[in-house]
């Protein structure tokens, strides 16, 4: 199913830990893409539909720098066909020793209308890639380029990232804590208990720091609370 407007715009108001629990409530204990980081906190939430792109160990005889002047070299289609409103999620096999890619290509991205990009591996020109107004996030700076010890081999294929199954078309959300991948056949339910969630969690939190004991209130086991919730939602046009 693919992403929809409503969809897109509720996940970009949600964190990434209330969209945790909103999986986990569905079974689903492991779509946190494990140890990448972003390189601008500061951006709002990434939103997107996963194009993957996969790399493997490089070998030397078939890796050497003349593989960028064939057009049809995995890395460089990637960049190329990713669709507008996309997340291009690389798996780079957790290693970090070398570049998933760098300055150039991230803001190639960044201009053609991609969501964002995530790469359980490293980015070189990590300095101007957190300049840049696209969410990117990674393990840690890599400056060699990706041909020392990474091959590109398949786009838009299931992928691992950060021990996560990726599949294309699921929906990538990250913020500045990480990323997370829903499944695409659930994001739209997804999306509107997180929001629910949210709302409810911003009661607690207000309630918390005016003094209020979590007993009762979080979980809202108190009729009290669930009523007090009532009243702060319409206070609050929530």
């Amino acid at each position: 199913m693919p992403l929809t407007t409503d969809t897109r715009n509720k996940l970009m108001t949600v964190s990434v830990a209330t969209l945790c629990t909103a999986l986990f409530k569905r079974g689903l204990r492991n779509q946190f893409i494990q140890d990448v980081h972003p390189l601008n906190a500061g951006l709002p939430n990434m939103v997107g539909e996963a194009f993957t792109l996969r790399y493997i160990p490089a070998r030397e005889d078939l890796n050497p720098i003349s593989v960028f002047l064939d057009r049809g070299h995995p890395q460089r289609v990637a960049v190329e066909q990713c669709p507008s409103g996309a997340v291009l999620v690389i798996d780079s096999r957790k290693d970090a020793r070398a570049a998933s890619a760098g300055g150039i290509l991230v803001s190639r991205l960044m201009k053609r209308g991609v969501a964002g990009v995530v790469t359980d591996g490293g980015f070189r020109d990590s300095p101007e890639i957190a300049r840049l107004s696209m969410p990117a996030y990674h393990h840690r700076p890599s400056a060699p380029t990706n041909l020392t010890l990474h091959q590109a081999i398949d786009i838009n294929v299931p992928i691992g990232c950060g021990d996560v199954a990726v599949f294309p078309g699921d929906v990538v959300v990250g913020d500045a804590e990480g990323v997370i991948a829903i499944p695409a056949h659930m994001a739209d339910e997804v999306a509107a208990e997180a929001v629910e969630m949210t709302a409810f969690e911003d009661f607690v939190t207000e309630k918390v720091h005016e003094g209020r004991s979590i007993l009762g209130l979080y979980p809202p086991t108190d009729e009290q609370s669930k009523v007090d919730f009532v009243a702060w939602r319409t206070r609050h046009k929530r």
